[in-house]
């Protein structure tokens, strides 16, 4: 892997040493600079989970990706600047309840002096890790992660700004590989079941909140409120896509 180039995609000039430190800063240096989108689907491109062509896609050519892909990829740049990762198989939390067929979401278990839970490709999650076997919540911003315990899974939690805890996304602690989500990620590009199937998404966090590009709409969310804008055409899009994301599809 050549690690200048991602290192660059990313924007990161901090440390290189395998610590806590590092791996927050490259993990919201991730979240800031690659989009987690679904364009290619919608472009009618095969997605691939090959290094190589992850690789391509997401530094050479500047694009984003969903969790399998951006995930994927993220564990490899860490594993080659000296992480013990390991790929984690989570399913996520449904709006009536439940959660979906494991394998749904690829996460990352990073070993240091503790197990910490690092996600790139949740789309509007939590920014900075968080610690895996921590039972009090950790707060980030105006929110807070809080994982507990059920059973052989670990599940994920998030305080919305109600107060309430809503979960994310449920996991277990076997170690998987990146082919074992070859066919869930076949299952996403494919299936009209899929919500990755009915629509166009491009999101990315920024300082300020997040910026999504949802269809033709253009959503900001910043601590000031949320606004929308509906987009005049294909031409628009693709240069707020291009402009606001740096995607050029």
């Amino acid at each position: 892997m050549d690690i200048p180039a991602y290192l660059e995609r990313i924007a990161y000039t901090g440390s290189r040493d395998v610590s806590a430190d590092t791996l927050r800063g490259l993990h919201l240096a991730h979240l800031y600079t690659v989009p987690f989108e679904n364009l290619d689907i919608h472009l009618g491109r095969r997605l691939s989970l090959d290094g190589t062509a992850l690789f391509d896609k997401v530094v050479t050519r500047r694009r984003g990706g969903f969790c399998y892909e951006l995930n994927g990829l993220f564990c490899a740049l860490l594993r080659e600047l000296g992480f013990r990762v390991t790929m984690l198989s989570a399913e996520v939390a449904g709006k009536a309840g439940g959660f979906s067929a494991p394998f749904d979401h690829l996460t990352l278990r990073v070993d240091l002096d503790e197990p910490w839970l690092a996600d790139v490709g949740f789309g509007d999650g939590f920014r900075l890790p968080v610690r895996l076997d921590d039972d009090a919540d950790q707060p980030q911003g105006a929110s807070a992660y809080l994982i507990v315990r059920d059973g052989d899974y670990r599940v994920l939690l998030r305080r919305d700004a109600a107060g309430d805890w809503t979960p994310q996304y449920r996991l277990t602690l076997q170690p998987r590989e990146l082919t074992d989500f070859a066919d869930r990620c076949h299952y996403h590009q494919t299936s009209p079941a899929s919500h990755f199937t009915q629509g166009r998404l491009c999101t990315l966090a920024t300082p300020e909140g997040r910026i999504t590009l949802s269809d033709m709409r253009l959503i900001e969310t910043t601590p000031a409120g949320r606004t929308e804008t509906e987009l005049a055409g294909e031409a628009e899009y693709a240069a707020t896509l291009r402009d606001r994301f740096g995607v050029i599809e």
